[in-house]
């Protein structure tokens, strides 16, 4: 049981209500914060249990952000934490929240959990958290509820909108116009989803590049003959073709191994 998970068991200030599995997926991402001057922007109030938590875990030394739609949150700011209140629909809202708190370094929604709220806090957001900062939604297990328009591989949800992030993050290695290196690319390290939760690690990325060390172990054929040139052309030719219609590709090298067998 984590420091988190210890602090909630314990809890007899301000109600606190989450999954049981949520506090390891935060230890795993939070920890490193702990004890530093760091900002932390809170969606989602409820009844300020999870403020108190925070301030607890991260020390006194963090700038604690909570915002909103309730104007009765605001009276559960202490001393270093602060709440704002507005609408987390409201585009002009989200981006004046930048203005207030400054850079973040961990971004936690917890807000209202619809596919809207959430997608749209993450495009107005993800860009103002700091280049080696934390990006967590929480609860977004509403895309496969009925109530909030959700379902499986549903148009729509936040879960279907990160599956797109996916590619984005691989960006780089893309040979298509439609996938483009972007500022998602350039900005997130990695993606973690866990049930429930999407966790965006951020970083500076740079094109990766590959280089070998060492000594080969087993003579290896590196040339290719005229003929695995001209049937290497053709099967990217008809590969490029299946990938319009988004049809299952020929893998290259187990046609070569079929053809040196033959």
């Amino acid at each position: 049981m984590n420091e988190l998970e210890q602090y909630f068991e314990k809890n007899d200030k301000r109600l606190i209500n989450k999954y049981q599995h949520y506090f390891d997926v935060y230890d795993r991402h939070f920890s490193k914060y702990k004890g530093q001057e760091i900002t932390i922007v809170e969606v989602g109030v409820f009844q300020g249990g999870s403020l108190q938590m925070w301030r607890s875990y991260f020390g006194p030394k963090a700038k604690i952000w909570g915002i909103d739609i309730d104007p009765r949150c605001k009276l559960l700011e202490e001393q270093n934490t602060n709440i704002i209140i507005g609408s987390q629909e409201d585009e002009t809202f989200l981006e004046s929240i930048y203005d207030i708190t400054g850079p973040i370094d961990i971004l936690i929604d917890d807000g209202g959990h619809t596919q809207k709220q959430q997608i749209k806090t993450f495009k107005i957001l993800f860009d103002k958290i700091k280049n080696d900062g934390v990006y967590l939604c929480e609860d977004v297990h509403t895309s496969y509820w009925l109530s909030y328009g959700g379902g499986s591989n549903r148009m729509g949800t936040f879960i279907q909108f990160t599956k797109k992030l996916i590619d984005k993050l691989n960006a780089f290695h893309s040979e298509e116009n439609s996938l483009q290196v972007d500022s998602f690319t350039k900005s997130a390290k990695s993606i973690h989803y866990y049930d429930s939760i999407v966790v965006i690690e951020k970083g500076i990325i740079t094109k990766p590049t590959s280089k070998m060390t060492g000594h080969y172990s087993f003579n290896e054929k590196i040339k290719k003959s005229f003929l695995e040139k001209i049937i290497v052309r053709l099967i990217i030719i008809l590969n490029k073709t299946l990938r319009i219609f988004k049809l299952k590709g020929v893998f290259i090298n187990k046609m070569l191994t079929i053809l040196d067998k033959g």
